[in-house]
């Protein structure tokens, strides 16, 4: 018997932006680990699923790591009454640095 999903995810137009700047060859894993992690307990902290300290510019207030050497970050923000997780940004952490499509990111 198939789960059902608690939350419903949206995504911000600009995400798709974002997207443009990882590899075509991850983004099945990005689907993927974005509808695994975030439809149940999205605001379950985990050890790759933390809170934000401070909320982001573009108003998410959470963090989601994943990927090769995790590597990448999806920020998403989750409305328990709605049961809805707003996915806002996605990144890709190099070194030291974040970048969002082109923008880097100070961490």
């Amino acid at each position: 018997m198939a789960r059902r999903s608690i939350f419903t995810i949206s995504y911000a137009p600009e995400m798709y932006k974002h997207l443009d700047w990882i590899e075509l060859k991850y983004h099945r894993l990005v689907a993927t680990t974005i509808k695994e992690q975030l439809s149940d307990t999205p605001a379950t902290e985990t050890r790759n699923r933390k809170p934000l300290e401070e909320p982001a510019s573009f108003g998410a207030s959470w963090e989601l790591r994943f990927g090769p050497q995790n590597s990448f970050r999806v920020f998403y923000d989750v409305n328990h009454e709605e049961k809805t997780v707003s996915v806002l940004a996605i990144g890709v952490k190099k070194g030291n640095q974040l970048f969002i499509g082109e923008q880097e990111l100070e961490l």
